[in-house]
């Protein structure tokens, strides 16, 4: 479920502002690697400088990726058993307690990763002399990301739970819709 259309303005922003982020860190990482990579082959130099540049910006993307993708509900989730085995209405508590571990979890991440960055802020990297806590700071920002927004979604959650009856005939008329393969 895509929590985005639910969120107020503030939210909205902050979700459309990491998406932007990601689009051009993304587009910075391949032009990065593919100039480097053509400068290697074709002039036998390469930019010293954009395997850190480009280190930087893959953690970076991938925990504001992490964010991102909380923001849309969009990780993975194998329900198959839970839904054949445990009723409908422990299936809701069930999926607060997986929230409440999540956010133990997030905090968790969130403590750890912020110390680490903290003890390796004095130490540079080998190039540019960027603050190596830095690159590890990407971690517990990305995580405080995605605990905003899992705190968000799941408020949402408890105040608003998913009808499965509706969501079941749903996806059975949406199948119904489709033509069979050949």
């Amino acid at each position: 479920m895509d929590y985005r259309p639910h969120y107020p303005l503030a939210l909205k922003l902050l979700s459309a502002a990491i998406d932007v982020g990601l689009a051009l860190g993304g587009l910075a990482i391949l032009t990065l690697v593919f100039v480097n990579a053509f400068l290697r082959g074709a002039a036998g130099f390469d930019l010293a400088w954009s395997l850190e540049v480009t280190a930087f910006l893959l953690l970076w993307s991938t925990f504001l990726g992490c964010a991102a993708a909380v923001a849309r509900g969009a990780h993975m989730r194998v329900t198959e058993i839970v839904e054949t085995v445990i009723p409908a209405n422990a299936q809701r508590w069930l999926a607060i307690a997986i929230d409440i571990v999540i956010l133990v979890l997030l905090i968790s991440l969130i403590v750890t990763g912020s110390s680490i960055s903290a003890h390796t802020w004095a130490q540079k990297t080998t190039v540019l002399y960027w603050p190596v806590g830095f690159l590890y700071a990407s971690m517990p920002v990305g995580m405080a990301l995605c605990l905003v927004f899992h705190v968000h979604n799941l408020v949402n959650d408890m105040r608003n739970p998913p009808d499965r009856e509706n969501t079941a005939d749903n996806a059975a008329a949406n199948n119904d819709d489709q033509e069979p393969l050949q």
